[in-house]
């Protein structure tokens, strides 16, 4: 996990990853380029690794956008249409989508083996694009008022 060390941002600012260190127990498990042995070990390394960023003051919110395989299917249709989304679809989309059921049973033993106390993961139903985004930004917002007012206590 070192490599994501050196994306963290400084102190009182503000970063979004997508995936980030989660790769190894969801894209290389499921498409094979991680042993078994490896992603396995990734849940401990990811765990100590958000314990850290916690232990050093940042505030670490978690979120897995749930859509379901029609919701998918709907939104790649669109965006196979529409020339202003086309872009955002790839071959690889729709053979990724061939294995939705592996994927599935990654993501939800990652969130099971990761979900802690101090970072646990929120489930977004996101098959409403406005709820999932007012979820997300509510809940971000409340991670951070609860990290100031931990703050103000000390």
């Amino acid at each position: 996990l070192c490599r994501f060390w050196r994306k963290l941002p400084q102190a009182g600012k503000f970063g979004i990853f997508d995936r980030s260190w989660y790769g190894r127990v969801l894209v290389e498990r499921v498409e094979g380029f991680a042993s078994e042995w490896e992603w396995r070990r990734a849940y401990r390394e990811i765990n100590e690794f958000e314990a850290q960023l916690i232990g050093y003051g940042s505030v670490l919110v978690k979120f897995w956008l749930q859509i379901d395989p029609e919701e998918q299917l709907r939104r790649f249709e669109d965006r196979k249409i529409n020339p202003f989304k086309s872009y955002k679809l790839t071959e690889e989309d729709w053979r990724n989508r061939e294995q939705w059921e592996l994927y599935e049973m990654a993501i939800n033993q990652a969130i099971a083996r990761t979900s802690t106390p101090a970072t646990p993961w929120s489930i977004v139903p996101a098959n409403d694009k406005y709820y999932a985004r007012v979820f997300v930004i509510e809940t971000v917002i409340q991670a951070i008022e609860n990290q100031l007012k931990r703050h103000k206590k000390k």
